[in-house]
């Protein structure tokens, strides 16, 4: 998997000495955020890991302050855990819990779409537009990181366009959570699912440019049923190559 930290390192940059400010410090912790989210998503640390500070801190260049406070936000998304006086781990989910937080994501997502249709505007029907052609375009280079970037800017996107705050907050807290497992059910099936993924947004692009509200509901609910199927045979992948891996006994 393409990784947004490379491996021998960028340091982050930190405000100049005497200049810092509020917007350099907000700046600094964006960036340290980001790079260790799309870390933590793109599967560099296992489930059920902890999470290695030391080597975390010499890959980005930064001391343990900014990279706890963003352990912090990530643990807030539900990505990892903190664990009391022993570090963090990354979040490990079982069959169960995946198969319970993609049935709400796709019931979001799926009220998300039918209120869309209702108040979108041209210019954001346009700009998804172009986020979906962004999308494919790293779909076709094979560029997992570029494309999970984008469809994540559609899927937030179309929850901004259903103007219900509600919704935007609940959708953002259990986007977080499954955020890691959404992005590697796309290796799923010898990345079929990919593909069978791509297919699906050229769906839902035509039923928004429409405003077909019932069908992008139902475009949607089974968008996420399917990354849901997709996540649970990629989890039993991993179950089965860790048994063939394992000494077994006699």
């Amino acid at each position: 998997m393409k990784s947004a930290i490379p491996e021998t390192g960028v340091p982050i940059t930190p405000p100049t000495a005497g200049n810092a400010n509020d917007r350099q410090e907000a700046s600094l912790h964006g960036e340290v955020l980001l790079r260790l989210r799309d870390y933590v998503v793109e599967g560099n640390i296992p489930e059920g890991a902890r999470v290695p500070e030391r080597q975390l801190c010499e890959m980005l260049g930064i001391s343990r302050t900014p990279l706890r406070e963003a352990l912090k936000v990530l643990a807030a998304e539900g990505l990892i855990e903190l664990l009391p006086n022993r570090g963090a781990r990354v979040r490990q989910l079982s069959q169960r819990d995946l198969e319970e937080l993609f049935d709400v994501m796709a019931g979001l997502e799926s009220l998300a779409g039918r209120l869309a249709c209702e108040l979108i505007t041209d210019e954001e029907i346009a700009a998804i537009e172009r986020l979906h052609y962004e999308m494919y375009g790293h779909y076709l280079h094979r560029d997992m990181h570029g494309y999970f970037q984008i469809n994540q800017q559609i899927h937030e996107s179309i929850v901004a366009a259903a103007r219900n705050e509600t919704l935007k907050t609940t959708y953002a807290n259990f986007a977080g959570r499954i955020r890691r497992v959404r992005y590697s059910a796309n290796f799923a099936r010898k990345r079929q699912r990919w593909g069978e993924a791509m297919r699906e947004h050229e769906a839902i692009l035509d039923a928004l440019r429409r405003r077909a509200a019932s069908e992008l509901s139902d475009i949607l609910f089974q968008h996420l049923r399917n990354k849901r199927s997709a996540a649970i045979d990629h989890l039993a992948e991993g179950q089965d190559t860790n048994l063939e891996t394992t000494p077994q006994g006699d």
